[in-house]
């Protein structure tokens, strides 16, 4: 075999391996799957199936369903994952540091009132999904919880009789087209700049990995890399001798 022949087979074979490595990685770090247990009623937003606006406790998965741009779509599901409960506009929100677990703030309600979802952070993400809601129910949601909440002006349909399954349905456009701002608990709208933290300009993204990904995958495939680039060079120092 030549030269350029065994180099040929060894890339090829480490190709195989990469692709045997690589994609589940992948899949869980961009729809971040996340499995979620509450002990109580939950208020969410968003479009969701009609009879949904509050989840009752229980265990449910969220997911992005797209996040191309500053528009997020988050999607939860029931615990099988057989249907989908809610299809909710989010917006990247910064925090200064990425922890190692799933972090979910709420809009503290009175006493028997379900708590309301704010924003939910990924396991190593540095952005969280900070969720809008219609504008007459952030209204109301800011001055009984004393906080800024982000709400959007546009005619979103709020109850659906079908799911929500892909990101090429008309309602999806609608969320990602649609405006965004901030009202505070007197009522003052303020644009989302006010609301929402950029990114530091010297502080770098943190990367997504899936909460059972492991670096274990990335370290044989690193020694497999060097094994074989080791074993290309003996075969041409042998062929030039």
């Amino acid at each position: 075999m030549s030269v350029s022949k065994a180099v040929t087979a060894s890339m090829f074979g480490l190709a195989l391996v990469g692709a045997v490595l690589s994609p589940a990685a992948k899949a869980d770090g961009w729809n971040q799957k996340t499995v979620m247990t509450f002990s109580g009623p939950v208020e969410i937003p968003g479009v969701h199936l009609k009879g949904w606006g509050v989840l009752p406790a229980g265990t449910y998965v969220f997911k992005l369903l797209d996040s191309q741009s500053d528009r997020h779509i988050v999607q939860i599901f029931n615990k099988d994952e057989t249907q989908v409960i809610a299809t909710i506009l989010a917006i990247p929100n910064y925090r200064l540091k990425a922890t190692g677990k799933t972090v979910v703030t709420f809009s503290e309600r009175p006493a028997g009132q379900p708590e309301a979802l704010r924003a939910w952070f990924f396991p190593g993400e540095n952005f969280g999904q900070e969720f809008v809601y219609p504008k007459a129910r952030a209204v109301e949601l800011a001055k009984t919880v004393n906080q800024v909440v982000l709400f959007t002006p546009a005619e979103v349909p709020v109850e659906v009789d079908q799911p929500i399954k892909t990101v090429d349905e008309p309602v999806v456009a609608q969320l990602e087209q649609a405006p965004v701002m901030a009202i505070k608990p007197t009522g003052e709208e303020v644009e989302l700049s006010a609301a929402v933290a950029p990114v530091p300009a010297d502080e770098p993204i943190a990367q997504t990995l899936p909460a059972t990904a492991s670096t274990m995958p990335l370290i044989a495939l690193l020694g497999l890399l060097a094994l074989g680039g080791a074993f290309v060079l003996r075969l041409a120092q042998k062929r030039l001798q």
